[in-house]
């Protein structure tokens, strides 16, 4: 089925190809030259708004899909800015994709928050005990250790949940404190409030929404320049595209 055209978001000038990682640009060479600058331009913008305006990232990441879908990172890219506007079902086919073309399990994490998103917290479940949530690097394993903690507590199973993110070891303070950040709603639902309360009270951070960031990394940017009328996106989003579970 052909898809739908989409109408290209302006970019503006100082936008340039060049400004994508050096792999990310040699991955699009399958592409045409122009057609790949064009999709790589377009990929640019769909970093750097994906959190400071989701839809509009997500209509950058559809043009690059329509003008260059059979490219990995391409599909990462949509995928990431389907996730960001809760578009579950899109995003989740997307990263089945990613994996057929790359045969990365990097993403598992993000297509168990999808099945979560979904209201499908068994399946959730099931792709943490997977083999290949096996074979994910410590970090990744701890972030999906993270989501399936979540989606046992939307099954009710809270003491299961907090086993379960008890179990997490790591020396990263960031994915620390996002494993504090899911232990409170779980020590919420077990009735110990006061021990929520001062868990809460050591994060540095605490999101307010109780959500997970994704560490996962679809493209690099660098020094890229502020979008034109793109609000306070700067090079904050050249980093990873860190996306928003539901944990």
């Amino acid at each position: 089925m052909q898809r739908p055209v989409v109408e290209a978001p302006e970019i503006p000038d100082e936008i340039e190809f060049g400004q994508l990682d050096r792999e990310v640009r040699q991955r699009l060479r399958t592409l045409s030259k122009d057609n790949a600058e064009d999709v790589g331009r377009h990929l640019i913008m769909a970093g750097a708004l994906i959190e400071v305006d989701p839809e509009l990232a997500y209509r950058h990441a559809q043009v690059a899909l329509q003008r260059g879908g059979r490219v990995d990172v391409v599909r990462e890219a949509n995928a990431l800015a389907a996730y960001a506007t809760g578009r579950y079902t899109e995003a989740l086919r997307e990263l089945r994709t990613v994996r057929r073309l790359n045969g990365s399990h990097e993403y598992l994490p993000l297509m168990a928050d999808c099945e979560r998103g979904l209201g499908r917290p068994e399946r959730a479940i099931d792709l943490a005990r997977s083999d290949d949530a096996a074979a994910l690097s410590e970090h990744a394993r701890a972030e999906l250790e993270i989501v399936a903690a979540g989606a046992r507590l939307d099954l009710g199973d809270v003491e299961a949940a907090l086993v379960a993110l008890r179990r997490i070891t790591t020396t990263d303070d960031d994915l620390r404190t996002r494993v504090n950040e899911a232990t409170v709603p779980v020590l919420r639902a077990l009735g110990r409030d006061a021990d929520a309360d001062a868990l809460e009270a050591g994060l540095a951070t605490v999101d307010e929404d109780g959500e997970i960031e994704f560490d996962v990394t679809v493209y690099d940017v660098a020094e890229l320049p502020e979008p034109v009328d793109a609000g306070d996106a700067n090079d904050d989003d050249s980093k990873d595209d860190d996306t928003t579970g539901k944990s």
